[in-house]
């Protein structure tokens, strides 16, 4: 079985405890209200969001995945960081097996820098190519610029 890891940075007018409050936190009450077309909800399976917890999302009629299911792997709310794994999908992955990724959001002036590592472990004789990945990233960011131009439009939330 081969990964992939695909880094990248984002940075953001928010300062790190607000992103981090609002994407990972208190994501299954904020997604669902900043962008209800494409998040219908947000519930946990297991647990109440801490380590170990199962987070299920699920998607807006309009998209091609109902539901995902994520296992929180480590969570640091001190430090803004969480590693999380995707173990479960409506959409059958003919190559991967599954997805870790690791999320850190760091001070940046007034903002922050998020730093996001994704790794996509290939089932055996599998390849997966950088335009498959960037399509999910870009949707990502999608999501996550929803979230930052909600967080500087009501200051008070996730504050």
């Amino acid at each position: 079985m081969g990964v992939i890891t695909y880094s990248m940075e984002v940075t953001s007018a928010v300062a790190p405890s607000r992103m981090f409050k609002a994407l990972v936190l208190e994501s299954h009450v904020i997604l669902p209200k900043i962008v209800p077309e494409g998040i219908k909800s947000v519930e946990f399976i297991e647990g109440d969001g801490g380590v170990g917890s199962i987070k299920q999302t699920n998607f807006g009629e309009s998209s091609h995945i109902k539901y995902t299911k994520h296992k929180v792997e480590a969570l640091d709310a001190g430090s803004f960081y969480c590693k999380y794994t995707m173990i479960e999908s409506d959409i059958k992955f003919d190559k991967i097996e599954f997805v870790t990724e690791e999320v850190k959001f760091v001070a940046a002036g007034s903002g922050c820098v998020c730093k996001m590592t994704s790794e996509y472990h290939l089932k055996e004789g599998c390849e997966l190519k950088e335009e498959e990945i960037k399509k999910g990233k870009d949707k990502a960011m999608g999501l996550y610029k929803a979230v930052e131009e909600y967080l500087v439009a009501n200051p008070d939330i996730c504050a």
